[in-house]
């Protein structure tokens, strides 16, 4: 699958204006950089291609990465059935296994962008400069990118849809709502009034019943359904239920961006991750990694009072100029506890001031036409920003 990822190379991430680095000056560049990289992503070489695919794809998690066990598969079939209290006594008493066992960090996993820096420093040597031009990040100067999204799960969860709405929209910001096409009727009228007041509206698979991702036959079958489920809500954008997911066999749904991978999480019925802090393009779609703990995750497995973590994280994707984005559920944000940490997090989200709040179509958008872009000047919104070696020979970035 490695060809899935070549579109995301370092030199197509960093968008230098100068110097002009050829291939091989990447090459070398990258394989001096791979040493950032866990030993699992360098197991199959240190050819760019392979890197890639070892860590955007999340190959060095082995073959069978993206198939649940029996055992799993069943607990998910069963899930809808058993109580909530018996689903959270189980994830809690999984977690100190998980995260004991688990091969990224969390909840930052920092290596991937040492990678990257790394690689930029690399080039700026070979060429003898302390420093070069670059297409920046995000519009505008915009130190961090920050994307709402929300999977509506039951009827129960679509009933407060609005009422997140209105919290989102009494602070300036705008979110993106999954819905889940034949689990529950949908509200057209509550759909339609999202879109008009600004907000955007994602398919979360069929039934959320994790059937979708049995085999590759299944998968063609149900996309078919995506599809036109896709189609009659003019959505561009999916996750798949359960964070179930298979870069290839997902080719098929017509979207502009998937949201079904995270950076790195221990806690997911199939943990690993991307690593990736941004963007990235996986075959025809651009994945939207979310790169903040799930509010359940958060709140209810790990039991934090509050938006502690996300914030720190925040502070971290702040200082290396990623993407933070959260998945929040209004089926859990009907308690008053969810609710509070949630308004918290908008809050102070708001106050820091220097991230761009965008809808995930916008994102989206943004980071394809910026891959694609020729220059500062022909891209709407771009800045330049500058990529500097210090004196130990590291990487740093300014605006």
């Amino acid at each position: 699958m490695t060809g899935l990822y070549a579109a995301n190379h370092p030199a197509r991430f960093w968008r230098l204006v100068t110097p002009e680095a050829g291939p091989a000056e990447w090459d070398a560049a990258i394989g001096s950089a791979a040493a950032a990289l866990p030993y699992l992503a360098r197991a199959a070489g240190d050819d760019v291609e392979r890197l890639l695919e070892a860590t955007l794809g999340e190959g060095q998690f082995g073959r069978r990465r993206f198939r649940l066990s029996r055992a799993r598969r069943a607990y998910y079939l069963l899930k809808p059935l058993l109580p909530r209290s018996l689903v959270l006594r189980g994830r809690r008493r999984a977690r100190a296994l998980a995260q004991r066992t688990f091969p990224l960090g969390w909840p930052i996993e920092d290596r991937y962008r040492r990678f990257l820096w790394d690689a930029a420093a690399g080039v700026l040597a070979l060429h003898g400069l302390n420093e070069a031009p670059f297409i920046w990040f995000w519009p505008n100067g915009a130190a961090y990118a920050l994307v709402l999204t929300h999977d509506v799960e039951t009827g129960e969860g679509q009933r407060f849809v609005s009422q997140v709405a209105d919290l989102e929209q009494r602070l300036g910001l705008r979110s993106s709502f999954n819905f889940v096409a034949e689990r529950y009727p949908l509200d057209h009228g509550l759909i339609e009034d999202l879109m008009v007041r600004g907000f955007e509206v994602g398919v979360h698979g069929r039934r959320h019943d994790g059937r979708e991702m049995r085999s590759r036959r299944v998968f063609d079958r149900q996309a078919r359904h995506l599809n036109r489920h896709l189609r009659r809500l003019g959505a561009v954008g999916f996750r798949s239920p359960l964070t179930h997911r298979h870069p290839e066999w997902m080719q098929a749904l017509e979207v502009e961006y998937d949201a079904s991978f995270f950076d790195s999480d221990p806690f997911e019925p199939m943990p690993g991750g991307t690593m990736s802090l941004w963007p990235f393009i996986i075959g025809r779609f651009i994945e939207l990694p979310y790169t903040l703990a799930q509010d359940f995750t958060l709140l209810e497995v790990l039991g934090e009072p509050g938006p502690r973590l996300w914030l720190e994280k925040i502070a971290y994707l702040r200082r290396y100029c990623g993407m933070a984005l959260l998945n929040a559920h209004p089926d859990y944000l009907r308690e008053s506890r969810h609710r509070r940490a949630y308004a918290d997090f908008l809050e102070a989200a708001v106050r820091d001031g220097c991230g761009w709040h965008a809808l995930p179509r916008e994102v989206a958008r943004w980071w394809r036409r910026r891959a694609e872009a020729e220059s500062v000047a022909t891209l709407p919104g771009a800045r330049a920003g500058r990529v500097y070696r210090d004196a130990a020979g590291e990487a740093g970035v300014v605006p």
